[in-house]
C-alpha cells in the first residue's frame, strides 16, 4: 500500500478503537438496537438526499446495508450491552480479518501470499494472548456476550467482501445508502425485543453525552470511517486491507483504560505487540514473494466482465443533486462513466487506473 493509504487506514483503526468507548456511554442512553438503528439514521439522513445514488444494483446496497448495520454493529451493541467489556469487544472483533480472508478466497479467489498469511498468524497469536488475559482468572467477558460479538465478526468479513464485490466509484455515496437499509429493520427489531415503553424513555430523556455518543458512531465512524475503508477495499485486495483493522483494539484497549478504567495488564501489552508486528509484517509481505514465484498483478473491479448500464445515467446518479443538472450531456460524464456497454478492458488498461 502506498504511504497515504496505510497512514488513512491507521486513522481510520484510531477512530474504531476510541469507537468502542462512545458505543460503551451509549448503551448507558440508549437501549442497543434502538442506539444501533439511531447511528445508521443519523448517518443516512439527510445526506441520502444530498449525495447521489451510488452506481453499483441495488443488490449490493442492501447486502452490504443488512450485513453491516443489522448483523455487525446490531450483534455487537447487543453483546456489548450483556456485558463484553469495550477493550473486549474490540479485540474479539478483529477476527473478522480471518473471516474476510476466508470469504474473499472462498468467492473471489483472493490468495494471500504466504508472508501474509504469517503475518495474519502473529496478529491473531496476539488477539489470543489477550483474550486468554481477560477470560482468565478475573476476567469479566460472559460466553454468550463474546459468542455474539464473534458473529458480529463474522458479518464484517461478509460486508468487507461485498464491499469490495460491489467495487463503488463513490464510496461515501455507497455509505450513505447502505445506511438507510438497516433503519427500518433494527427499529422493528427494538421495538419487538426492547420494547416500546423502553425506547420512548430512552428518547424522552436525551442529554448531551447520548446525543455526542450518536454523532460520533454515526458521522465519524460510519460515514467517515466506512467510506475511507470502501476506497481503500475498491483500490487493494480485502487480505490486503483487513490486517490493518487488527490496530483497532490497541486503541481500543488504550482508550477503555484510559476512559473507563479497565485494566491492561502487562500480558495485554504483549499481545498488543504482537498485533502490531503481525500487521507490520503483514504490510511489509505485500512486496515479498517466495523464489520462483511470480507476481500477479491486481485486477481493477469490474475490468473483465461487461458493463451493462449506460454510462452518462451512471455518472450523473453518482453526483451531488446540486452538481448533475450542469453535468448532463456533457463529455464529461462519457470520461468519467464506465466501459461502454458490452466493452471489455485489457488487465494493462486496467491496471493503468492503480
Amino acid at each position: 500500500m502506498k504511504p497515504a493509504h496505510t497512514g488513512l487506514a491507521v486513522l481510520v483503526a484510531a477512530l474504531w478503537g476510541v469507537n468502542f468507548v462512545v458505543i460503551d456511554i451509549g448503551l448507558a442512553h440508549f437501549p442497543p438496537l434502538l442506539f444501533c438503528a439511531l447511528r445508521f439514521l443519523l448517518a443516512a439522513l439527510p445526506a441520502v438526499f444530498l449525495v447521489g445514488r451510488p452506481c453499483v444494483p441495488w443488490r449490493w446496497i442492501a447486502g452490504v446495508g443488512l450485513a453491516l448495520g443489522v448483523g455487525k454493529f446490531g450483534l455487537l451493541f447487543v453483546g456489548m450491552n450483556a456485558g463484553m467489556p469495550a477493550g473486549l469487544s474490540s479485540l474479539v472483533l478483529q477476527v473478522q480479518a480471518v473471516f474476510t480472508a476466508l470469504i474473499a478466497f472462498a468467492f473471489l479467489g483472493e490468495r494471500p501470499r504466504p508472508v501474509r498469511v504469517a503475518g495474519m498468524a502473529v496478529a491473531l497469536a496476539g488477539i489470543a494472548v489477550a483474550a486468554l488475559d481477560e477470560t482468565g482468572e478475573g476476567g469479566t467477558g460472559p460466553l454468550g456476550a463474546f459468542a455474539l460479538v464473534l458473529v458480529a465478526a463474522a458479518f464484517w468479513g461478509v460486508s468487507n467482501v461485498l464491499t469490495r464485490k460491489a467495487s463503488p466509484s463513490a464510496p461515501f455515496n455507497f455509505m450513505v445508502w447502505s445506511s438507510a437499509v438497516p433503519v427500518l429493520p433494527l427499529l422493528a427489531l427494538s421495538l419487538l425485543f426492547e420494547g416500546p415503553a423502553r425506547d420512548a424513555r430512552a428518547l424522552s430523556s436525551l442529554d448531551a453525552p447520548g446525543i455526542g455518543a450518536i454523532v460520533y458512531v454515526a458521522l465519524v465512524t460510519t460515514l467517515f470511517g466506512f467510506s475511507a475503508w470502501s476506497r481503500l477495499l475498491r483500490r487493494y485486495d480485502a487480505s490486503t486491507v483487513a490486517p490493518y483493522s487488527l490496530l483497532v483494539p490497541v486503541f481500543g484497549m488504550s482508550s477503555a483504560a484510559l476512559f473507563l478504567g479497565e485494566p491492561v495488564s502487562p500480558l495485554r501489552w504483549v499481545a498488543a505487540a504482537l498485533l502490531v508486528a503481525g500487521v507490520g509484517l503483514t504490510s511489509l509481505g505485500a512486496g515479498l514473494r517466495l523464489p520462483g514465484t511470480v507476481r500477479r498483478r491486481p485486477r481493477a473491479a469490474g475490468a473483465s466482465r461487461a458493463v451493462t448500464r449506460a454510462p452518462e445515467a451512471c455518472a450523473a446518479r453518482s453526483l451531488p443533486l446540486s452538481e448533475r443538472s450542469s453535468f448532463q450531456g456533457r463529455g464529461e460524464l462519457r470520461a468519467a462513466g464506465p466501459p461502454a456497454v458490452g466493452s471489455r478492458r485489457s488487465s494493462n488498461e486496467a491496471d493503468a487506473d492503480l
